[in-house]
């Protein structure tokens, strides 16, 4: 009976199932498919051997990494950049899609378009621009602070500065494209909420606080989860670009160290192990984010 009724509503329901079906093998092809290597973690991996071949070393490699001189200060970077990019990245699009919302006609689609546009500048060139103004020779923020009597800095060799250029250009590079979602959600307020409140004395912060908000507390919670699972993991592009060898002890995590020692050193094992330990750890915070939302406000994932 289970199955006829099954196969009852995907016949009722077909067009929707088909629009699902790229969807279905993109992920069956991409993510799923390529998980048949992560048998190499396990293994001291030879190209020569193939898969099967490479002999088995059991935790070897997650043991190496753990052991590792450098393993605690890659933590510690990791999750320092990756809690300051939660914290200073993560309310600003809440605000933002508050802000937009108040607006209406030209001026909200000009500022929009402001704000989306940087999320398609690639990370290149975005470090790049960062470089070029704040360059100790020709940048324009050398130059205003010479102007100004002060002598030049080589701002981008700063360790006690990298984190913050990091970060704060993720914020505005993402933050209009992050505000999407929370526009999405807004655009559904029942404008007779609106017209309600005002005609009982609201003010718009009070408006803002007792409608919008609860209207898309639902999403930042979902939205919250999703960034907890993904604290132990920095993509290395941008922090790869905006290394050198002076910010080398505060810029060094966990993606970048495993392209040099894994990728560029032929050591596939050894990253396909800790990127392994990286999955398994923001799993695990997910799980507990998502355990600990669901028991406060019955909101989750799963």
């Amino acid at each position: 009976m289970k199955f006829e009724t099954l196969a009852g509503r995907i016949r009722k329901y077909r067009s929707y199932y088909i629009f699902l079906v790229p969807a279905v093998v993109y992920v069956a092809i991409f993510d799923y498919a390529p998980m048949y290597g992560i048998q190499i973690a396990f293994k001291d991996y030879k190209a020569a051997l193939g898969f099967s071949g490479s002999p088995w070393v059991g935790f070897k490699h997650i043991v190496d990494f753990y052991n590792g001189y450098y393993f605690w200060r890659l933590i510690r970077n990791t999750l320092i950049i990756s809690v300051y990019s939660l914290l200073a990245g993560f309310p600003i699009p809440i605000l933002l899609a508050i802000m937009l919302n108040q607006l209406n006609g030209k001026v909200k689609g000009f500022i929009q378009t402001v704000f989306y546009a940087p999320h398609f500048i690639s990370l290149v060139v975005l470090v790049g621009i960062m470089y070029t103004m704040f360059s100790p020779s020709i940048g324009v923020v050398n130059t205003i602070l010479e102007a100004m009597g002060h002598e030049r800095v080589y701002f981008m060799a700063e360790p006690s500065l990298f984190r913050h250029f990091y970060v704060w250009s993720g914020v505005w590079q993402q933050m209009g494209w992050s505000a999407i979602i929370y526009l999405a959600a807004l655009s559904g307020v029942d404008p007779e909420l609106h017209e309600a409140a005002k005609i009982d004395g609201a003010s718009l912060w009070q408006r803002i606080i007792y409608i919008e908000l609860p209207t898309i507390q639902p999403t930042i919670i979902i939205l919250l989860i999703l960034r907890i699972g993904g604290l132990a993991s920095v993509g290395y592009e941008k922090v790869y670009l905006l290394q050198n060898s002076l910010n080398i002890d505060v810029s060094e995590v966990i993606s970048t160290y495993v392209y040099k020692r894994g990728i560029i050193n032929n050591n596939f094992s050894f990253s396909a192990a800790v990127g392994l330990f990286n999955n398994v750890v923001n799993v695990i915070m997910l799980a507990l984010a998502n355990s600990l939302s669901r028991k406060v406000n019955e909101t989750s994932l799963f």
